[in-house]
């Protein structure tokens, strides 16, 4: 049957469509004066953003924009700003001037009835859990009308939301939309049509985007976290309400920890991958905790395709694997085999991090092979990068690891240059049993030899100095002592990078390998050892 004749595509469009049309409450229908079972939110608000927005800014992954309850886009900022989830940083404030904003942007925004951004389910689904879960902060001391005003567009809200699942989205937000409703069915009475519907697609939901070795389609380490957050938040609201919790739903939660862990440096915070920055360690935990099992890091991610390496007290994460499917792709990096290297606390080398709410052209510079630690030939990047996801990307990426003697050896390669160059970049990485050893060694396999550079790119915590032969940097971590970089068959370089793995935007260095047809390089081996090591 052609797609555009498929009865299950015509009736979700049509769906969307009367979604779209304002809602008309039914007749002689009032909204509850209440929710009928309160709901809390699991998760600490940061009290520094909620002053922020007393100030009227809001903060969005690093971006900050005045927030005006008229606004609109379709844009990560604008879904944060028309999400609502803010309002546990003004609850993290814990003044009465911060619950008097709430209410001011809560009020405002509901008397503009905004254009809604493009993700709608998910925006929908993030805003009937903050007010409902905020309900006591927001609304349970407010007058009778404004009370009656949040419940209504609650209540409406939620109908809009039922009509659009399934969610459009085939990403971590549509989980937020389920969350959504999940709320709403077990708050409000007479929501169990509500609840049901939501419970009818989040099996399907969780067996579609969360793989079998506990990690998630989309490839990103955020993602990952943000899905596990809203599963925690549903399996609560189930709880709360006395009502069943779908043993998938329990499963999909355990076994993502394990995953999630691994993902994670001696610091507590994530590896910087596909739209990911550090995150709050103390929130981490929490989620973590929030898992039955005691989860032990994973070393192997055959699905999700990251690996890590560790020794004595250093870890390595790389990016092992191609990226996420079209349409999946949102938050995808063009990073392949890039890595990351922490020292107990101490992160060595990193990623440049992300800001996925940023105009389009500083959000691309962190997207791109440059800003991460890897190779990059003749300033292409690995993935074509698009507005909303990747264009040509590495279709074939090999790897093969093997163990022994608590030593790890990774060999991988990619063929995301066979397009534009016919060339295979190749990577193999050794880390020693004490963790003291690492050691690198990255080629390009083309008919004709092209201009590349390897990046290594030095968390802002890092002194970095070239020896005086020119040779190798010196790097000087705070608590985890001196290292020595040096090359082998390459120009060697101390040069100017940024990182963006958190709020504060921080200058930093990056040692960068260069070679190519001026000198007929295409080997370069490295290594990374402990001053008065191997």
């Amino acid at each position: 049957m052609p797609a555009d004749l498929d009865p299950r595509r015509w009736m979700r469009a049509a769906q969307r469509v009367l979604g779209r049309l304002p809602t008309v409450s039914a007749p002689f229908a009032r909204p509850p004066e209440s929710p009928g079972v309160p709901l809390r939110d699991p998760w600490p608000g940061d009290a520094g953003r909620g002053t922020r927005l007393l100030k009227g800014e809001l903060v969005v992954e690093g971006t900050a924009r005045p927030l005006d309850p008229a606004s609109a886009g379709d844009d990560p900022w604008s879904e944060a700003a028309h999400g609502f989830a803010w309002l546990r940083d003004l609850r993290a404030v814990g003044s009465d001037a911060a619950r008097l904003r709430a209410r001011s942007l809560v009020g405002g925004w509901i008397e503009a009835a905004p254009r809604m951004p493009a993700a709608r389910e998910a925006v929908l689904g993030a805003r009937i859990t903050a007010l409902l879960s905020h309900w006591d902060f927001l609304a349970a001391s407010a007058e009778a009308t404004f009370r009656a005003g949040v419940m209504g567009r609650i209540v409406e809200d939620a109908r809009t939301l039922s009509g659009l699942l399934p969610a459009e989205t085939m990403d971590a937000r549509a989980f937020t939309a389920l969350k959504g409703l999940v709320a709403a069915g077990v708050s409000l009475p007479g929501g169990e049509p509500h609840l049901a519907r939501a419970l009818r697609f989040l099996g399907q939901e969780i067996d579609r985007q969360m793989l079998a070795d506990g990690g998630h389609v989309e490839r990103s380490p955020a993602a990952l976290l943000a899905v596990v957050m809203d599963l925690i938040e549903i399996r609560g609201m189930l709880a709360t309400a006395r009502v069943a919790v779908p043993d998938t739903l329990t499963a999909g939660i355990d076994r993502a920890m394990p995953m999630l862990a691994a993902l994670r440096h001696g610091d507590g915070g994530l590896a910087l991958f596909n739209g990911t920055r550090e995150g709050d360690p103390t929130l981490l935990s929490l989620v973590q905790a929030q898992s039955a099992l005691r989860a032990r890091p994973a070393t192997r991610a055959p699905e999700m395709r990251f690996e890590r390496l560790a020794a004595g007290r250093t870890v390595l994460i790389v990016d092992a694997g191609p990226p996420p499917a079209r349409g999946q792709d949102r938050l995808a990096h063009a990073g392949t085999l890039a890595f990351e290297m922490s020292v107990g606390r101490d992160r060595l080398i990193v990623n440049c991090g992300a800001a996925p709410a940023a105009a389009s052209a500083w959000r691309d510079a962190l997207r791109a092979t440059a800003a991460h630690s890897t190779l990059v030939i003749a300033d292409v990047n690995s993935s074509e990068l698009k507005e909303r996801g990747l264009g040509r990307r590495p279709e074939q990426v090999a790897v093969q690891r093997h163990e022994a003697n608590g030593a790890h050896w990774l060999d991988a390669s990619h063929d995301g240059w066979k397009k534009p160059f016919n060339a295979i970049h190749r990577r193999r990485l050794y880390l020693g049993d004490t963790g003291e050893d690492v050691r690198g060694e990255d080629s390009v396999e083309a008919p004709h030899p092209q201009p590349f550079a390897i990046r290594f790119h030095l968390h802002p915590a890092i002194s970095a100095s070239l020896q005086q032969d020119g040779a190798g940097v010196l790097l000087r971590t705070p608590s985890s002592g001196g290292w020595v970089l040096r090359a082998d068959g390459a120009k060697l370089a101390l040069e100017e990078s940024i990182y963006a793995g958190t709020d504060d935007r921080r200058r930093t260095q990056q040692v960068v390998l260069t070679g190519g047809p001026a000198d007929g390089v295409s080997v370069v081996k490295w290594a990374i050892t402990r001053m008065g090591g191997a």
